[in-house]
């Protein structure tokens, strides 16, 4: 679906999707991507597929992230699927940051289209977690898709960003880590 260019869609989840918000370390505004929810650039909402636990979401693509005339840039696909694909990982329990990144680009995307987003894990090895992403029209076409490697932070190396993300909620670290979706009740 693609909407005057300047005018996001109300999103509306489709059936069989409730919502998630991926977890937020920075304890600041957001994301580059998903953390300006009234923006001319990218809006994201994240949704779980209730019959097979899939991170999906919608994605509309504003006059602030154009590259082609008329077309968004490809740092803004890009970014959006790196979110995606980090925050499945998230909510599999997985503290990641990406560490590859490798986007391939099918068809240009329209500034003021509505985009349906999926992204999975596709394997575990170590502190490494692999994942996918797609960015599909509503009819199903693809406009892009990534696979990402991202590595998992260790807590006791990354405390002091753990602290100071931390204190910003006004918890200890190890209720910040608690508060990971899908992540056990330790700090590591």
């Amino acid at each position: 679906m693609s909407t005057p260019q300047g005018t996001a869609p109300e999103v509306v989840p489709e059936p069989g999707w409730e919502p998630v918000k991926p977890f937020r370390l920075e304890g600041g505004r957001g994301s580059f991507v998903s953390g300006d929810p009234r923006g001319d650039r990218l809006r994201v909402s994240y949704f779980r597929r209730i019959d097979d636990g899939l991170l999906v979401g919608r994605a509309w693509f504003g006059p602030g992230a154009q590259g082609p005339p008329g077309h968004a840039h490809g740092g803004s696909i890009a970014a959006v699927l790196d979110e995606a694909m980090g925050a499945a990982a998230w909510l599999a329990g997985h503290l990641v940051v990406a560490v590859r990144l490798d986007t391939r680009f099918r068809k240009m995307l329209p500034l003021g289209t509505d985009t349906f987003l999926e992204a999975s894990l596709t394997g575990v090895e170590g502190r490494k977690v692999h994942a996918r992403g797609r960015l599909l029209s509503p009819g199903g076409e693809l406009f892009a898709e990534a696979d990402g490697v991202f590595v998992e932070l260790d807590a006791e190396r990354f405390r002091p960003l753990l602290e100071q993300a931390a204190a910003a909620r006004g918890v200890s670290v190890e209720e910040l880590l608690r508060a990971v979706p899908g992540r056990g009740p330790g700090p590591g």
